[in-house]
């Protein structure tokens, strides 16, 4: 599993399904930047139990996000046609009726491979013969990325673990903070919070008043 933090963001063109029911090809990242900050998210299948309840808390707290303007966008290794019939579903039937973010497809699961979430790997057996080892789907991994397109922040679950949104939101709050203002956010902080200097005489202060 990569390290992402600091590295631009791995750049992919898949099918996606938009606004609930759209299908649409060649979806990307780049279209955001410069424009926005990006939380890409994995979850591991449609048509799940643990993954509803994350994409609906997202959509659920989508004012925040765009009240930050932020680009939330889901992806797991099933196809476009999955997505689509999963946000048909009535969230009484399990479905995710009502999301309108993005959802990426990955049925190649190359995406989940190039940002290191995929649960498992390709392989040959003795006979020579391609196999998967592992599970064949995405752990739960989170990624926030800048407007340059630079990964800020990743946090990865494993599958029975899911997130919290809130603290994606804080996450967003402290970057955007520290672009803004050049200060640093130590730890627990949340908007509004006094935070710190980056600079020697600023931490030296920090650690004296604990």
């Amino acid at each position: 599993m990569s390290v992402l933090v600091g590295k631009k963001a791995p750049v992919f063109h898949a099918n996606a399904v938009v606004n609930g029911g759209e299908v649409v090809a060649d979806f990307s990242l780049e279209q955001f930047i410069g424009k926005k900050h990006v939380v890409f998210y994995f979850y591991p299948a449609d048509f799940t139990f643990v993954c509803p309840t994350e994409i609906i808390a997202f959509q659920e707290k989508m004012a925040e996000f765009e009240k930050r303007n932020v680009e939330v966008i889901g992806c797991s290794v099933d196809s476009e046609f999955s997505h689509w019939k999963w946000l048909q579903t009535e969230l009484n039937d399990g479905g995710i009726k009502g999301v309108k973010y993005p959802l990426v497809a990955d049925n190649t699961k190359t995406i989940a491979e190039n940002y290191g979430v995929l649960a498992g790997e390709y392989d040959y057996n003795e006979n020579g013969e391609i196999i998967f080892t592992g599970t064949p789907m995405a752990y739960r991994g989170l990624f926030l990325i800048d407007k340059e397109g630079i990964v800020r922040h990743q946090v990865v679950n494993d599958m029975p673990l899911g997130r919290s949104i809130d603290e994606t939101l804080r996450m967003v709050d402290a970057l955007q903070f520290f672009e803004n203002n050049g200060e640093v956010c130590p730890a627990d902080w949340h908007s509004g919070e006094e935070a710190m200097k980056p600079t020697h005489e600023g931490v030296a202060d920090f650690l004296g008043n604990k």
